[in-house]
């Protein structure tokens, strides 16, 4: 693994956690991160750190974080997702809206307004190491990881999903 990469990475995490707890606001991991965070050790190398972020808290986390360097990256809408890169670290926040009966939404852009799994962030929080973070509920990821080449069938299926499946599934005691 690249030792340097995941130490800029998890550094990422902890300042992005610390940010959102400074605006009032919340963020949960996602992704292979989220996946390593519930699992309490790191598996495999990350292209990207990948979040959620109530989209009512997009401007105000943008703007901190362009305040600390990170440069917006031109991509998906930005009512739907804000990517940014610092230090050649990329990461992303899918926003998300609540619904009324308590479903988390896409906020934005093509999906506005679908439903992600029941209970996404009601899961407890990840630790790795001893940095402890908000993640997504791992029976989330989980359908997210199946699911995702069905939902945007743009998105091919990759084997370092089926892994992280396989692996989410036997700590689950599938």
């Amino acid at each position: 693994m690249d030792r340097k990469r995941a130490d800029g990475q998890l550094a990422q995490i902890a300042e992005t956690v610390g940010l959102a707890r400074r605006l009032g606001s919340r963020v949960w991991l996602r992704g292979g991160w989220a996946m390593d965070f519930f699992l309490g050790e790191q598996t495999r190398d990350h292209e990207d750190v990948d979040w959620f972020a109530p989209a009512a808290d997009a401007g105000a986390l943008a703007a901190a974080l362009r305040a600390l360097g990170h440069r917006p990256l031109p991509g998906s809408p930005p009512e739907q997702q804000l990517d940014f890169v610092r230090d050649g670290l990329e990461s992303s926040f899918a926003l998300v809206d609540p619904a009324p009966d308590g479903r988390v939404l896409v906020a934005g852009g093509p999906w506005a307004g679908t439903a992600w799994p029941a209970g996404l962030l009601d899961g407890p929080p990840g630790r790795l190491g001893g940095l402890v973070c908000p993640i997504v509920a791992p029976e989330a990821q989980i359908e997210i990881k199946r699911m995702m080449p069905v939902w945007d069938p743009r998105r091919p299926r990759r084997a370092k999903d089926a892994a992280d499946i396989a692996r989410l599934e036997r700590a689950l005691g599938r």
